[in-house]
């Protein structure tokens, strides 16, 4: 009979984060898979967790991961942990949930802390719609299609950065997404816990002058949908209503679809565009 694979959550910051059932787990698995077992055993010692320990991270993720998959189909129980927070969030454990799931071994989740959500919760921005970035690519065209999405993007947006690269970072953001709303959070659920609500413009101006220390979680509000709106109808304006009909005539629409289609463009009605065109 296999195993199960425990994803446990473990503390950003404070340690009493930690819950009940994880810990339980930790204590009753047969060994723990950890991204860095330097940092892990700080939390197992502190809790009084004698469980083995292996090393589990991106640089040996995939060739780890067969291993760990053979030991849970052979019955072993393991508990996966990140250093900090929910793994699978943003760090290699989501290749080991690719590997189990493919190999058919059971899966479970122990909910807990996860920076990115309580970064989201106290921005004091939209948490209704939002979207998780994590850090931006290292690949130039692909950190690119990232900030090319971001000019358009409504919903929140979260992003992880590290304090070297912090301020280059504010400036790109800055350069394609304007001057929005952001929350920088730092230390989370730490002594020295810092949120600040403030613009890029302003984040911009701080950093310039002051060092940045810690690891941060910048939640970015999305774009203005009125506004987006407004400035795709304005786009048609240097076009005459003829000329973006043929746009859609050519396409193959009948003359009834290309005038709903034209209206939709325009924040017309179609009745308004139909009178136009018989003037």
């Amino acid at each position: 009979m296999s195993g199960k694979l425990y994803l446990c959550a473990t503390p950003i910051g404070n340690l009493d984060d930690i819950t009940l059932r994880v810990l339980d787990t930790l204590k009753t698995v047969d060994v723990i898979a950890a991204e860095d077992t330097r940092h892990t055993i700080k939390l197992l010692n502190h809790f009084d967790i004698k469980t083995p320990m292996t090393s589990y991270h991106e640089f040996n993720k995939i060739e780890k991961a067969h291993i760990l998959v053979a030991e849970l189909q052979a019955g072993k129980n393991i508990a996966l942990v990140t250093d900090a927070g929910t793994p699978g969030i943003s760090d290699p454990g989501e290749e080991l949930v690719k590997f189990c799931q493919e190999a058919g071994v059971e899966v479970t989740s122990l909910p807990g802390p996860a920076a990115c959500i309580t970064a989201l919760t106290i921005s004091g921005l939209s948490t209704r719609r939002f979207c998780f970035e994590a850090f931006l690519p290292t690949d130039k065209k692909e950190r690119e299609a990232v900030l090319e999405r971001l000019k358009t993007e409504t919903r929140t947006t979260i992003f992880y950065e590290a304090p070297h690269r912090l301020i280059k970072t504010l400036k790109v953001l800055r350069e394609h997404a304007g001057n929005r709303r952001l929350n920088i959070c730092k230390e989370l659920t730490k002594r020295y816990e810092k949120n600040w609500l403030t613009t890029l413009d302003e984040a911009i101006a701080w950093y310039e002058t002051n060092d940045a220390r810690g690891e941060y979680v910048l939640v970015l509000e999305g774009a203005d949908a009125k506004v987006l709106e407004k400035e795709r109808q304005a786009a048609w304006d240097t076009m005459s209503i003829e000329e973006h009909m043929e746009i859609y005539l050519s396409k193959g629409q009948t003359k009834k679809e290309a005038m709903k289609s034209v209206a939709s463009d325009r924040g017309m009605t179609k009745r308004e565009v139909y009178q136009y065109l018989i003037q």
